[in-house]
């Protein structure tokens, strides 16, 4: 059944970013059951932008208006393998559009959180739940957690080397741990190992180096990866 969905919202705070930007939903090339509002680029391509607009972007460059490479890609994985969320309490740290928390929900997982500290990405996250009807808690800050926690998902969010000392912190966080990543070519932090790969993009596309399509997962334990298609592929009804 069709649903009502506002983005609104969103296209309201990407004006922070650029005054013509807005979003568009649209299903993900490598997981297309998923739709997410995402930035539109028809209007930011092919135009060059000044100074200004430049710096404009820069000081809020909305994360939640991409799904990143490695968010589609544990995405599509979290969709072919259910087993590795299914009946577990897992927090999508860094959440952004949320479509990781969104691949958890349909996957089975017991129950969902959303984490970001961008209040302008959990109201992404909030909305890109509702086109998916699902639902998943939001919470703003890791670190004022306190609830067990089976599995803690982090996807793109090592693009930063001062960001490195956050796996040790997910790995006192919550029992087991994911973790996505293209950025870090030689990874190698235990117990952290890799259990698998997928080429996957940026949507929409950044026009990106090769090297930053080819996705590798870790986890801090010993992980089965035995994969199951989902019987339908088709997207949800805009």
């Amino acid at each position: 059944m069709k649903q009502a969905f506002d983005i609104g919202p969103l296209n309201r705070n990407l004006t922070k970013m650029h005054p013509e930007a807005r979003v568009l939903v649209q299903p993900l090339p490598d997981c297309p059951q998923v739709q997410l509002a995402l930035l539109d680029p028809t209007p930011m391509k092919h135009r060059p932008f000044t100074e200004e607009e430049i710096k404009t972007i820069q000081d809020y460059p909305a994360y939640w208006a991409f799904c990143w490479g490695s968010g589609q890609a544990l995405a599509a994985q979290i969709l072919d393998t259910p087993s590795l969320v299914a009946g577990k309490t897992v927090m999508d740290f860094g959440a952004g559009s949320g479509v990781i928390a969104i691949a958890a929900s349909l996957a089975g997982a017991r129950e969902v959180i959303a984490c970001d500290i961008d209040p302008d990405a959990l109201i992404a996250c909030q909305i890109n739940a509702h086109i998916n009807q699902v639902s998943f808690r939001l919470h703003d800050d890791l670190f004022s957690f306190d609830e067990p926690l089976d599995l803690l998902i982090a996807a793109d969010v090592l693009y930063d080397r001062n960001n490195l000392p956050l796996l040790e912190q997910f790995h006192s966080i919550a029992t087991e741990v994911l973790v996505a990543d293209s950025r870090i070519k030689q990874f190698d932090f235990p117990p952290y190992c890799r259990f698998s790969s997928r080429e996957c993009g940026t949507v929409p596309d950044l026009d990106e180096t090769r090297d930053f399509n080819n996705i590798n997962f870790y986890c801090n334990r010993p992980i089965r990866t035995d994969r199951r298609v989902p019987a339908s592929q088709e997207p949800l009804p805009i």
